[in-house]
């Protein structure tokens, strides 16, 4: 993540954002949120769970409940329709026009606003140069790349220079190696231009990468606000640790300041329990000899990564957890191995 330049874009405070459509579905409870100028802000979820409807509402293209206010700088725009908020917006299906060349897509925007011709076309040019695709500006959209045609798309939304952009999954039609691409270039570019941006995802890698702050949401409704390190090491809940990330659980109790299951023993500092679940990230946890370890545990399956494997293991009650192990770490199926764990870096919940 590379640091930001001093803000352009736009403060946005959602008020009691709510959603229920006609059909009486309630796509999504009374939302408040307080976005900063120049601020990156990831709104991560499964499907269904109010993610992109918080994404239109802040656009205009749907208006909240009644009660739920938008403001841009303080300004009351939630009468306002998207045209009049200014705001830029790039979708996952790119929504490009076949019928015009590259520059005319970029140059749509200022073409509704009434640009004139001659500073509309030098603006999409600056912002064609500006995403590294300047030499593609003649070409028709069916003669495009789809990570090119990502890039038209993000300079078109940029060309009529928004006070905030919002991005709806638009790299989730992309392979793998590309999308990690332009993942890097979007926040490059978001922290150059230092715009107020809202970025809507289900891929967790993504809202790590690129966010300020992480708008975790479950059923309409936000679990958790936090930046990357917060969501991803401090979780307010188990629907948190869970989505985002890898968490491992073994069961057991807390008796004398020591976690016992039949993995093995933790000390800890606490009271008792006769019931709890200790709860610990992979790469929190160290492979060692069986005697070494907190943990006993047997290797069920082995998956390499490249700089480090990926090790399935598995407890005498049938619990399995993950860890990450260096590459060059020997290891065979039913192995037994030991593992080490931090214990401030452990939580029993």
């Amino acid at each position: 993540m590379t640091e930001k330049q001093a803000p352009t874009g736009a403060a946005i405070t959602l008020e009691a954002c709510g959603k229920t459509f006609a059909d009486g579905t309630r796509a999504l409870e009374p939302v408040n949120l307080a976005i900063t100028p120049g601020e990156t802000i990831v709104l991560l979820g499964p499907s269904g769970c109010g993610k992109t409807t918080t994404l239109r509402i802040i656009a205009g293209l749907e208006s909240p409940d009644r009660g739920g206010r938008v403001l841009f700088d303080g300004q009351d725009v939630t009468e306002l329709p998207i045209e009049k908020r200014n705001v830029g917006m790039v979708f996952q299906s790119y929504a490009l026009f076949p019928n015009m060349s590259v520059i005319e897509n970029v140059a749509y925007g200022l073409r509704v606003r009434g640009v004139a011709k001659a500073e509309r076309l030098a603006r999409a040019r600056e912002v064609l140069e500006m995403m590294r695709i300047d030499q593609l500006a003649d070409r028709r959209i069916d003669q495009l790349s789809g990570g090119q045609r990502q890039r038209v798309a993000l300079a078109r939304a940029l060309a009529v220079r928004p006070r905030v952009i919002l991005l709806d999954e638009p790299l989730t039609a992309l392979d793998a190696a590309l999308r990690e691409h332009l993942r890097a270039e979007i926040d490059g570019l978001l922290r150059r231009l230092a715009i107020t941006a809202i970025y809507v995802t289900h891929d967790q890698a993504e809202a790590l990468a690129l966010g300020d702050r992480i708008v975790v949401m479950r059923h309409g409704a936000i679990a958790q606000i936090g930046s990357p390190r917060d969501i991803y090491f401090r979780p307010a809940d188990e629907f948190v640790a869970s989505f985002v990330g890898v968490t491992n659980r073994i069961e057991g109790a807390v008796r004398n300041g020591v976690f016992e299951s039949a993995a093995g023993r933790v000390l800890l500092t606490g009271g008792d329990r006769d019931t709890a679940t200790l709860a610990f990230r992979p790469e929190t946890a160290e492979l060692c000899a069986p005697a070494e370890g907190a943990l006993r545990l047997r290797v069920d399956q082995v998956h390499f990564q490249g700089a480090r494997q990926r090790v399935q293991l598995s407890a005498p009650d049938g619990s399995r957890i993950i860890i990450e192990a260096a590459a060059e770490t020997e290891l065979s199926l039913g192995q037994d191995v030991g593992v080490r764990l931090d214990p401030s870096r452990i939580a029993v919940v």
